[in-house]
């Protein structure tokens, strides 16, 4: 477990004192999760259609079956109580709630209605997220994205979400990590729609911005109380600081991976470097008249997900780096528009099954940083964090990952730092509840604290999910925990 930035030995998660409403949640996505990909009226997505493309997906998987939550769902919800989570955050799927964005589906709509209320009845609060990747396929055969019509339909699935849950839901995330819907989904082509354009990349950057915007004073107007975004941040480490190469390689990775995203939302403009960097592919050419007000839409919470550091070279990478294959965040060299030269040094750290560096102290310097920077920041909530590893499954079925319960406590115990140096955490929610469909990884990567049997779909809570429990009920229940928990 690191050390905090005083250099006194941490406190562990079950023996910190957390503040008054502190939220312990977990957290899934309906694409990698619900299965049912054709059932109940729902149509393609860009990721049912992005499967069928040969290569796309790690052994040939697809999002058919997911892991049945759309079948098991009060089975999951009962596991979520048992676990005592005190909220989940959960998306729903565009092209189930508007197949082939005709129209609202009713049948849809209801899936998402009894799992509120399956939540509500638990006694877990349900944190939902409209926008986590699913873009109906008929949407993207018009544009997608990268066509500002987009972000109008958008609004449009927002308004028949809200009219049949906004009496019982009260958080509301617009998009999750738009950095991947867009860089990695328009540029390096290798998450759904598989596309190498990287103007229309750029393009779909501001369109998702403009669409959260407009939803957000949308949703206001209806009543919405709470109304956020999540993002997924990461430190820009300089390999030298003083290395001038290495400096800008930084500032251009911070650019792309950071403050695109953040600065239109909470400064209600884009960085000025960045419309340099991006002067080729036509970012000031997208922005019209009025837009950056709509993004600018106050918030009232940020959803942060991190999951590693990066350690940044502008030099040519060696044997020893990791080049441009670290993982999700980075997978090829084509997702940084116009800073194809940056490569990611190993500095010697674990690594998760993923490849990602392990460092939770990063996490800490992250909080306090968007604290230090942004002066209009809303309160901040840990949306994802979380590490794949392998399983070890004894023959009594219990299922021990001692590497990722490691993981999650020394994160947790990272976010307590953070509180104390000062940062407005007021949640934590785990990734993932579940094992799923990781994307282009497949069913090869797994992240849940509860495991699932993807031949039985038997769930079974690992030994991360039970530590876990352990600091959510002393955080609950403060005076009956161990001191060293």
């Amino acid at each position: 477990m690191p050390l905090d930035a005083t250099h006194h030995q941490p406190v562990p998660p079950s023996a910190r004192t957390w503040p008054e409403g502190f939220l312990w949640g977990s957290a899934t996505a309906a694409a990698q999760v619900e299965g049912a990909s054709h059932e109940g009226g729902k149509e393609d997505s860009v990721w049912d259609a992005f499967a069928r493309l040969p290569g796309a997906i790690a052994n040939g998987e697809t999002l058919k079956d997911g892991v049945q939550h759309y079948h098991r769902m009060p089975e999951d919800v009962a596991i979520m109580k048992e676990m005592g989570l005190g909220s989940y955050r959960f998306s729903t799927s565009w092209s189930r709630v508007r197949p082939g964005d005709r129209g609202p589906n009713a049948e849809g709509l209801d899936f998402y209605s009894r799992l509120v209320d399956e939540l509500l009845t638990a006694g877990i609060l349900p944190w939902l997220t409209l926008y986590h990747w699913d873009l109906p396929q008929a949407l993207e055969e018009k544009g997608g994205w990268a066509d500002r019509d987009t972000a109008y339909r958008f609004v449009e699935y927002a308004n028949d979400v809200y009219s049949v849950l906004g009496d019982r839901v009260q958080h509301w995330t617009t998009f999750n990590e738009p950095f991947c819907s867009s860089l990695l989904g328009y540029a390096a082509g290798v998450h759904a729609p598989g596309r190498q354009e990287p103007r229309a990349a750029v393009a779909a950057i501001h369109h998702q911005h403009l669409a959260h915007g407009l939803a957000v004073n949308e949703l206001r107007g209806r009543g919405a109380q709470q109304l956020g975004i999540t993002l997924n941040l990461s430190n820009s480490i300089p390999r030298d600081p003083s290395d001038p190469v290495d400096l800008d390689a930084a500032r251009r990775f911070d650019s792309l991976q950071n403050r695109i995203f953040l600065d239109p939302i909470l400064r209600g403009a884009y960085p000025e470097d960045t419309l340099d960097d991006l002067e080729q592919f036509g970012l000031r050419d997208v922005i019209r008249p009025g837009d950056l007000d709509i993004i600018g839409a106050p918030i009232d919470f940020l959803g942060v997900n991190h999951y590693h550091d990066d350690l940044i070279s502008g030099h040519p990478a060696t044997e020893h780096d990791d080049g441009h294959s670290g993982g999700a965040t980075r997978p090829t060299s084509s997702c940084w528009i116009g800073s194809e030269d940056i490569t990611f040094p190993s500095r010697g750290l674990p690594r998760t099954a993923m490849n990602w560096e392990v460092n939770p102290d990063g996490l800490r310097t992250l909080l306090v940083r968007l604290g230090e920077e942004y002066p209009t920041l809303p309160p901040l909530y840990i949306t994802e964090n979380g590490a794949a590893y392998d399983d070890v499954v004894t023959p009594d079925g219990a299922v021990h990952d001692a590497e990722r319960t490691q993981f999650v406590l020394d994160h947790i115990t990272a976010v307590g730092e953070a509180i104390d140096q000062g940062a407005d955490v007021r949640g934590y929610f785990v990734w993932s509840l579940l094992d799923n469909f990781e994307w282009s990884w497949g069913y090869g990567k797994r992240f849940g604290v509860v495991r699932v049997d993807y031949d039985t779909f038997e769930r079974t809570v690992k030994d991360s999910g039970l530590a876990y429990a352990r600091v959510i009920a002393a955080a609950k229940y403060p005076d009956l925990a161990p001191a060293n928990a």
